[in-house]
This record gives C-alpha cells, sequence and structure tokens, in this order.
C-alpha cells in the first residue's frame, strides 16, 4: 500500500513538471517555504551592488531568502544555471530598464556565476551598458541603464526627451538573442530626480506631459520598432512590467505598518488584498498592439506578495532611508530568473 502511495506522488510530481508548458506561471499561485533555496549564496557573488545586497549590510533575517512561488497546477523547474549556460552558449541575452532591471540582472549574474565552480568572466562597461561575459561558455549577460526607452539626448538648452524615436539604441538591442525591456517608474519622477528639461512630441518641443500619456506614447514608438525592425526567429523579447512597491500596509490589511520595515514574510496564501497598479493595464494595452511576438514576463500580481523582499533600512542609505520599491539580491528577482529559465528552456 505504501509503494502505491510513493508511485502516486511521484506520478503526480513528474505530471505536473510535464504539464508547465500549459499552465499560467503568472495569474495563481502562491509562495510556499522551501529549505533548499536560496540557489545561491550571496556573499559569494561578486556582481550585487550595495544597495541591494541586503545580507552583507546587516539584515539579520533570512527566512525571506527560502520561498519559492508556486503556480497552481503545475511545478516550475527549479533554476538550472549550468544548463542555461550549455543551452545559451555563444548567445547574448540584454536587460533594458531602470534599477529595477538591474535587480534582475544582478540576480542572473550570481545565479549563473555560482552554477559552476571556478568560472571565468570578464566585465566591462561602455556609456550604460554593461557586460559580462562567462568566457568558458561564451555567454554575454548586458544590462543597458535606460529607464525611458526612448531617446534621451543632451542639447544646449537641456536633455531632451524625445518619445518618437528609439534610434540611439537600437542598434545595440538588435544584436542580442534575448531582450527584456522594462519601463515606469522614471515617468513619474519630478523635481532634480527628474533627467530631463524638455519633452519632444512630433515636432513640439513641451516643458512638460501628462506622464501617463508619455508612457502610453513611448510604448507605442518601442512597439512600431519591435514591428518594424526586430526578428522574432533570432530574438526573443520579454516585457518586464510594473514591480510592485509596499509603502502602505493597508494593501496588505496590515494599515498599522507605514511601510515595509520589519516584514519578515510574505503575504501567505493566494489572494492579495490589494489592487494592481493601474499602470499594469496602460502597458498590457500597448503590448497587444505589437504584432511581433512579446512575452509578458508578468512578475507584477506574484511579486505583490513580497512585501518582505525588500531591502527597507538594509538598502545604500541604511537608516536614514527605507527602500520599499527595489528588491534584495538574492531574494525575489531569483524567482523572477527562475520563470524566465522556465520560458527560455523548459519545453
Amino acid at each position: 500500500m505504501m509503494l502505491l502511495i510513493y508511485f502516486l506522488l511521484f506520478l503526480a510530481f513528474h505530471v505536473l513538471e510535464a504539464h508547465a508548458a500549459n499552465c499560467n506561471f503568472f495569474s495563481d499561485g502562491c509562495w510556499v517555504f522551501d529549505s533548499s533555496y536560496p540557489l545561491y549564496d550571496s556573499s559569494a557573488c561578486p556582481f550585487i551592488q550595495r544597495e541591494f545586497d541586503c545580507q552583507r549590510n546587516g539584515r539579520p533575517d533570512q527566512k525571506y531568502l527560502s520561498y519559492r512561488w508556486q503556480p497552481q497546477g503545475c511545478r516550475l523547474a527549479r533554476f538550472d544555471g549550468g544548463d542555461f549556460l550549455q543551452k545559451f552558449r555563444g548567445k547574448s541575452i540584454m536587460i533594458v530598464g531602470d534599477s529595477l532591471s538591474r535587480d534582475l540582472y544582478q540576480s542572473i549574474l550570481c545565479l549563473l556565476y555560482s552554477s559552476v565552480p571556478g568560472i571565468k568572466y570578464n566585465r566591462n562597461r561602455v556609456g550604460s551598458i554593461s557586460t559580462v561575459t562567462f568566457l568558458d561558455f561564451g555567454v554575454k549577460v548586458k544590462y543597458d541603464l535606460n529607464p525611458f526607452l526612448v531617446d534621451l539626448i543632451a542639447t544646449e538648452n537641456g536633455t531632451l526627451l524625445i518619445l518618437d524615436s528609439v534610434a540611439e539604441k537600437a542598434n545595440l538591442w538588435r544584436q542580442n538573442d534575448v531582450l527584456i525591456f522594462n519601463t515606469y517608474q522614471w515617468w513619474f519622477y519630478r523635481g532634480t530626480k527628474q533627467p530631463w528639461q524638455f519633452v519632444k512630441v512630433g515636432d513640439k518641443i513641451l516643458k512638460d506631459i501628462d506622464r501617463n500619456i508619455a508612457l502610453k506614447r513611448a510604448l507605442g514608438t518601442w512597439g512600431q520598432w519591435v514591428d518594424s525592425d526586430m526578428d522574432p526567429a533570432k530574438t526573443r523579447l520579454f516585457f518586464q512590467p510594473v514591480s510592485p512597491s509596499h509603502y502602505d500596509g493597508r494593501d496588505w490589511n496590515q494599515p498599522e505598518a507605514r511601510n515595509c520595515a520589519d516584514q519578515t514574510e510574505p503575504v501567505l496564501g493566494s489572494v492579495y488584498p490589494g489592487r494592481l497598479p493601474p499602470a499594469l493595464g496602460l502597458q498590457k494595452e500597448a503590448l497587444s498592439l505589437i504584432k511581433k511576438p512579446v512575452t509578458l514576463l508578468d512578475i507584477t500580481h506574484l511579486s505583490q506578495f513580497r512585501k518582505d523582499g525588500h531591502p527597507s533600512v538594509y538598502g545604500q542609505d541604511g537608516r536614514s532611508g527605507m527602500d520599499c520599491l527595489h528588491w534584495c539580491v538574492g531574494g525575489v528577482p531569483d524567482i523572477w530568473n527562475e520563470i524566465l529559465y522556465n520560458l527560455l528552456f523548459i519545453p
């Protein structure tokens, strides 16, 4: 009888794995504690910047490192860095966007670096583009700090944001085998955080514009470039939508919490009480107009549960800051990359 039970459990597990391609990784699921995680030791990874390195910055708890995302009806294959490097030999992946894209970038570097003992690499930076090459495999992992996707250029009168052009970086983008784009957060910065003085829309140059309108137009420009210039047979395209922040405990039914400080576990269960960010609908609408295939790396909903995953006071500014926007590395971005691995390589 016990043998039959073990066989059925074994069969159930492998059926879940086998049907992963027919499963929605994003919309239904929950975070489960798994003592076999994290996938690497962050203290041994040379690629994590101080602002994301929560353990090195003194975060005392570690439980947040050991949660994995469990979709309903299937199981994600565990990220296998050695398999990734072998299958991706001689190819390049570029992550394009803001500092939340840098979370993703540094996470995937750690996942790959930790998978092969003694792996050789070099790193360089040219302008806004950082590249790490894993030499034994010829795999290049790139990051383009490009918060708007559209062109941002210096002029005599100040910095100009051009909503109808991606010409400045397009040639560098199309050289890659996998591209992951993200744009959202910087569109809503004002004052000293706003990196432009003027915005160009068509033939008009303005001092300001409704930021949602600007974001929608820029996504339209980027989408037109995808349809006109990208070859789906050569390059796999992904878009990473808005990443949720946790500055208001009312979003997760903890009204006394003013931010993510002292949060040590996710919202448990499969229902998040707060609403999805309105910008997600705008981004999905823009993607729906693109004719060529772009896969939505739809991390918004699953990341909403992870109020425990931010640096809080263990980021770059320490106790003087409160970062509930970015993510600790290791942590939640490792699971984003685990999903990416499944989408790229698991049939």
